[in-house]
């Protein structure tokens, strides 16, 4: 069972930030925590690795605009969750590589927005929900954790980030990662699905539409609802909670 099934209303207002690799992952995975975030007063941004150019069907798809699409639709669905403060980084969608480049980017990100909680990616392989483990995701996920502990708290490490950016040191207390086969925090979202769903449909051009989605999508936080223990008829979402202090 999960340790807790509040978005943390109850705490004084904290700076979070979301770090996904392409755009509208933060939606399908983490839209109804974040509404609640919001809600209670959080300062919630968003950085995203990708454009997404290449979610795409047709292999002949003008990708530089299909990328300006997806900004776009990222900002709006952003908007429709009270997120104001949405940051690409522009790596190529479908080859993102954990490394030092983007542990770099990361770490300057966490510095500049300093955070007290950190959401992303697993790094890890679900081997049962392998949709969630797409190579994208687990890279970030992987550079996340790394520029959480040590790049971004570190003042050796990435120099530039102090003598050029100007940016000090900053350590992030807590990281939540989502997609992965282990969790242990949940948080009930069935007040804010109604925002989950609306911000789901700003992506257009990646579909999301149908009514059948929205059921299927019910149906899947009704189960981690149940496996997390809450009354029937909730609805949730699943998170490995981290200390990373």
């Amino acid at each position: 069972m999960s340790d807790a099934h509040t978005a943390d209303e109850g705490r004084a207002p904290r700076r979070v930030l979301v770090v996904m690799a392409h755009p509208d992952d933060v939606d399908y995975g983490a839209a109804g925590t974040v509404a609640r975030w919001t809600a209670a007063g959080h300062d919630v941004r968003y950085c995203v690795v990708t454009d997404g150019d290449a979610g795409a069907e047709d292999p002949e798809t003008d990708r530089a605009a299909l990328a300006a699409t997806r900004r776009g639709e990222q900002r709006d669905a952003a908007a429709v969750v009270g997120v104001k403060d949405v940051t690409f980084l522009g790596y190529p969608d479908g080859r993102v590589e954990t490394g030092l480049a983007l542990r770099r980017d990361v770490a300057r990100v966490i510095r500049r927005c300093r955070p007290d909680l950190v959401l992303t990616h697993s790094p890890d392989r679900d081997l049962v929900h392998v949709k969630a483990s797409h190579p994208d995701h687990r890279a970030v996920g992987s550079a996340v954790l790394d520029a959480v502990y040590p790049d971004a708290r570190n003042p050796c490490a990435f120099p530039e980030l102090l003598h050029q950016d100007g940016l000090a040191a900053w350590t992030v207390p807590e990281v939540w990662v989502r997609g992965g086969p282990v969790t242990n925090h949940h948080v009930d979202v069935t007040d804010t699905f109604h925002l989950k769903m609306t911000a789901i449909r700003a992506h257009v051009s990646q579909g999301g539409q149908s009514a059948e989605f929205e059921e299927t999508m019910r149906a899947r936080l009704a189960a981690l609802a149940r496996d997390a223990g809450l009354p029937d008829g909730r609805l949730c979402e699943a998170y490995l909670r981290i200390d990373t202090r």
